[in-house]
Formats: C-alpha cells, sequence, structure tokens
C-alpha cells in the first residue's frame, strides 16, 4: 500500500525548520502542494528570517510545488487570507497541520503572566485560528483532514512548562470536540505529540539522543493521520521511530447514598473512586453523564 497525497493541498505552519519542514517535504514528496508557512522567529518567537522560502526552494528542486507565507497563526485575518490565496492558486485546502509553536520555559512562580499568555495564544489560540479559517472550506468541499501538535508535556506534565502545558492538553480537547463537529464532512482531525530533535529540544534532549530523535522519525505518524484513511479523534506519541496511543479514560463511577455524600464519605471511598481498571474511553463528554445515570441506576438510586 502506498499512500499518496497526489491532488491534495497542505498547509503546514511552523514548516521552516525541524518538525514542519519534514512534514513538508514529504507531503510533497508525495504528490501534495504545500503551502509552508512560517515566521522564521527565533525558538522565543521574536525575530524573523527566510526559513519558509528555503524549504520552499529544497521542494521545487526536487521536483515539487510549494509556495512559502509568513502569516502569523496569532492574527485570525491573516490566517483566512493564506486559505483565501491557497484555494485561489490550487483550488482548496485538503490538510492542515497546526504545528507553529514557540517556548518561553520557566518555573511556574517565576512565569510571567505575559510569558504564559504568549505561549497560550501562539500554540492554542493559533492553533484554533488556522482551524476555523480552513473549517468551513472543508466541510463544504466534504473532505479535510486537520493535525494538532499536542505534547507530552500537555498530557502528562513538565516542569517548568506550565504554559505550554496548558496550551498542548487544550489541543486535544479541541479536537476532541472537532472530530464531533466535523465527522459528518469527513473532516478528521487528530492529535500528536511529538518527540523529537529541533530548536524547540536542543537543550532538553541529551547530546547522545538528539540524533536519534530526528524529525523525520514522526513524520510516518503525522502524515498518516492526516491521509485520506485517517482516523478521527486519535491521540499518538511518535519519537525516534516509537509510536504509542494515549487516552483518555474515565473508571466505572462510585454512586455513595445520600447520607454519605459528605465530605468525609468521598474521602472514606477514595481508594474506590480512584482505582485504575475496567475503564472506558468516553467517545464524547455526554458518555460521563450516561456512566453516572446507568451508576445510579444500577445502584437503585434513581
Amino acid at each position: 500500500m502506498t499512500i499518496s497525497f497526489e491532488g491534495r493541498v497542505a498547509i503546514v505552519t511552523g514548516a521552516g525548520g525541524g518538525l514542519g519542514r519534514a512534514y513538508a517535504l514529504e507531503l510533497a514528496r508525495r504528490g501534495a502542494k504545500v503551502v509552508v508557512n512560517d515566521l522564521g522567529g527565533a525558538r522565543d518567537g521574536t525575530g524573523h528570517s527566510d526559513a519558509a522560502l528555503k524549504v520552499v526552494e529544497e521542494i521545487v528542486a526536487a521536483g515539487g510545488e510549494a509556495i512559502s507565507n509568513g502569516a502569523s497563526v496569532t492574527e485570525y485575518d491573516q490566517m483566512v487570507e493564506l486559505v483565501a490565496q491557497t484555494k485561489a492558486k490550487w483550488g482548496g485546502v485538503h490538510v492542515l497541520i497546526n504545528n507553529a509553536g514557540i517556548l518561553r520555559d520557566k518555573s511556574f512562580t517565576k512565569m510571567t503572566p505575559e510569558d504564559f499568555e504568549l505561549v497560550v495564544k501562539v500554540h492554542l489560540l493559533g492553533s484554533a485560528n488556522a482551524t476555523k479559517a480552513v473549517w468551513d472550506l472543508m466541510r463544504e468541499q466534504a473532505y479535510g483532514r486537520i493535525l494538532m501538535t499536542a505534547s507530552s508535556t500537555g498530557l502528562f506534565g513538565n516542569f517548568g512548562q506550565a504554559n505550554y502545558g496548558a496550551a498542548k492538553l487544550g489541543l486535544a480537547g479541541l479536537t476532541k470536540t472537532l472530530y464531533l463537529e466535523g465527522a459528518k464532512y469527513n473532516v478528521r482531525v487528530n492529535t500528536l505529540a511529538p518527540v523529537a530533535a529541533t530548536r524547540m529540544t536542543e537543550d532538553i534532549l541529551p547530546e547522545e539522543a538528539f540524533k536519534l530523535f530526528a524529525p523525520e522519525n514522526v513524520v510516518p505518524a503525522a502524515l498518516y493521520l492526516v491521509s485520506e484513511d485517517a482516523p478521527s479523534n486519535a491521540i499518538v506519541g511518535a519519537g525516534a521511530g516509537a509510536f504509542h496511543s494515549a487516552f483518555v479514560t474515565m473508571n466505572k463511577p462510585v454512586v455513595l447514598p445520600p447520607a454519605e455524600r459528605t465530605v468525609e464519605g468521598f474521602a472514606e471511598q477514595w481508594s474506590a473512586i480512584s482505582a485504575r481498571g475496567a475503564e472506558t474511553t468516553p467517545g464524547s463528554g455526554a458518555e460521563q453523564s450516561q456512566a453516572i445515570l446507568a451508576a445510579l441506576q444500577a445502584a437503585g438510586s434513581i
């Protein structure tokens, strides 16, 4: 089986280097027309460069089609214009990979509100801006594949990255709603939590691990998750050629009798309430309420 992107148009944000560049190159190699979006700034979001244009030159030199774009994901109007220009040039947009990001790492006690807000603005609001700009077009086309870039920090936490973690888990939550809203329009939305050696992680990963975690080792997961046969609502981790899935689960509700619905009653049942095992993976938020009602019925409380 060969997965092709012939006839598809893809936008990749933050594609001037690292993971975004690797995605753009492989999408183009597999036939996609690619918009390489990147401000080209430093890791903390400052400055500009011609990084996107260099990636376009690589794609064109290899026989592919691509254009560069310097719009900021933090500016919704710029994302709308980006999508409009792409549609005017190539007729549509079929794939969006939300990859743009910055870091402002500090322990929470040292982190300024400005650093917190900016990271959330770029990662979470930036991805929402780009996605909103392309959403109605994908619905009209009855085809769309969107990838959010989360992180192990968002899923599991990491010291010194409160801003980053909050934004990244927010993206997983955004995915879980958009996959429901896009389902009948054949718009599929997934979440990727990559581990890669890029300028974003150069002082986080040990030197000996840097080569092992090359961005190219994440590409198979990313491109499958935006391919025609992609699933929807998946959370996938990828790094160094190893891949796994992550899940948001819930265990069976513990019903407290009316007389025990106190702080003390909850405390006494905490070991059962927090127990692992017999977990389910809800397909929507409504399933939490359904599980509670089912537990109440089983307990004879309703």
